[in-house]
């Protein structure tokens, strides 16, 4: 049986990567790609397929937001999530979201078809580390959490955007928000982190390996 394949990266060499490994799969096809979360909406209403392998970090939509609503047009689409981060919260954040599985692009070559052929069986492809990260969070009184962690998935977007350096009115509109929005977003982020301006932040992200790699 063929396992049906949609790309979703906005950077087009990192899809033509992924495709050259998934080619030399006799029974993975790739029947489509996404430059951005627009275009992998559109893909996951028309297109036939099993898996999407989705990067986190497209322009538009966040891809938390994508995850559900991929899951909510097709609830039985397996999504394996690329990431450029190591840092677990990005992996909790992503399977609780409503993803399968979770890959940082570093590992993508080596682990990128085990990945898939694992979730489109129906199974989950996390780290240990990670499985244990949503265990415990699932218990009562589970592992002492850290401040990032109690924010929403749309602050936590913001947060990342923040980090980046850009500016409000630049995650407004990338998020397809009012400035506003994004205006309470960052205020109530930055109460929730204890931090009192951008320098704060910046460190913060950087301690706790929330930064985008340079």
């Amino acid at each position: 049986m063929t396992v049906r394949i949609v790309l979703a990266d906005d950077h087009a060499i990192v899809r033509e990567g992924l495709k050259r490994i998934v080619a030399d799969v006799t029974d993975f096809q790739v029947v489509g790609e996404a430059a951005d979360g627009t275009e992998a909406m559109r893909a996951v209403r028309e297109l036939d397929f099993d898996v999407l392998v989705l990067d986190l970090s497209m322009p538009g939509r966040s891809g938390m937001e994508l995850i559900k609503l991929a899951k909510a047009e097709k609830p039985k689409l397996r999504i394996l999530v690329l990431s450029m981060h190591q840092e677990m919260q990005y992996a909790v954040r992503a399977i609780k979201s409503g993803a399968s599985g979770y890959l940082t692009k570093e590992s993508a070559p080596a682990q990128l078809e085990q990945a898939i052929r694992k979730i489109s069986g129906g199974g989950a492809y996390i780290s240990a580390e990670v499985a244990e990260q949503l265990a415990l969070g699932a218990m009562p009184g589970g592992s002492e959490s850290l401040p990032h962690e109690s924010l929403s998935d749309r602050e936590f977007e913001v947060f990342r955007l923040l980090v980046a350096g850009d500016a409000v009115s630049d995650i407004a509109a990338k998020l397809n928000l009012s400035v506003k929005t994004v205006s309470t977003h960052k205020a109530n982020l930055m109460q929730k982190l204890g931090l009192a301006n951008s320098t704060e932040l910046v460190r913060y992200a950087i301690k706790h390996g929330l930064a985008d790699p340079v």
